[in-house]
């Protein structure tokens, strides 16, 4: 199980990353993966570094082959969120690995994956070159973090999926006009932990207006801060956890 309240499951196949963008700064997964090296977990050993006293991706990547076939022992259905420690189209995740990922999703579909990256245009070049099937357990989505980075939904809205979706987390500026016209779900949330930087509400509900417009599915997650449990996650005195409508894949475009 997962504290992640979106999903029941992670599954990391992949275990490392690196920095690309100012969302990437205060990366749980970055402390996680020191943990897990500090428990002698092999697979996490070398993925991280201290660099001015905080802890930073090395961008050494592992493939994890021993955790390829996790999800075939889960027999009761799940929604699996892939690689939260990671990023399956990472520049050094190889095509067979990726294409071996792919494999154990489409053997499953009693599973719903759910995978979030920030490289859209290799999870385009990767999904076209190979004419990976669109399969209809999994979902792909892209990290915004703020206006700067708002071309993600662009790559991603171009392409076929079951489910599109965009995680605006952290979200750390205001994003004035997001094109959700082929994004069925759209997760908000604000940065935790000890150096959160802070959300504003306006971001939020501009956010929401826009799914309301596009009949986008409004996930609000956390508000964040130093203490995000006691911020809570109620907007306007509600809370929102609407999910995405499952398409047909016949007229998936």
């Amino acid at each position: 199980m997962t504290k992640i309240e979106w999903t029941d499951e992670t599954w990391n196949p992949v275990a490392g990353c690196s920095i690309v963008s100012p969302g990437c700064t205060n990366c749980y997964a970055m402390q996680m993966a020191a943990r897990l090296e500090a428990m002698h977990v092999e697979s996490y050993k070398g993925l991280t570094r201290k660099s001015g006293g905080r802890t930073i991706w090395t961008g050494k990547i592992n493939q994890v082959k021993s955790a390829l076939a996790k999800p075939l022992k889960w027999k009761k259905p799940r929604m699996i969120f892939v690689n939260s420690m990671s990023d399956l189209f990472h520049e050094e995740v190889s095509y067979w690995f990726i294409i071996a990922v792919w494999t154990i999703m489409e053997q499953t579909p009693q599973h719903t994956y759910q995978i979030l990256t920030k490289r859209p245009r290799r999870m385009k070049d990767v999904l076209e070159k190979f004419n990976l099937p669109i399969l209809p357990n999994v979902w792909l989505g892209v990290s915004v973090e703020s206006d700067e980075y708002r071309k993600r939904i662009e790559v991603l809205s171009t392409i076929p999926a079951a489910i599109r979706f965009v995680s605006f987390e952290p979200l750390l500026g205001n994003i004035e006009y997001p094109d959700l016209r082929k994004i069925d779900w759209a997760i908000v949330g604000g940065e935790s932990g000890p150096n959160a930087r802070p959300m504003q509400q306006r971001w939020v509900e501009i956010i929401k207006l826009h799914c309301e417009i596009t009949n986008t599915a409004f996930f609000f997650k956390q508000w964040g801060g130093k203490n995000k449990k006691k911020a809570g996650r109620l907007l306007n005195g509600q809370t929102y956890s609407e999910m995405p409508i499952i398409k047909d894949l016949a007229v998936v475009v």
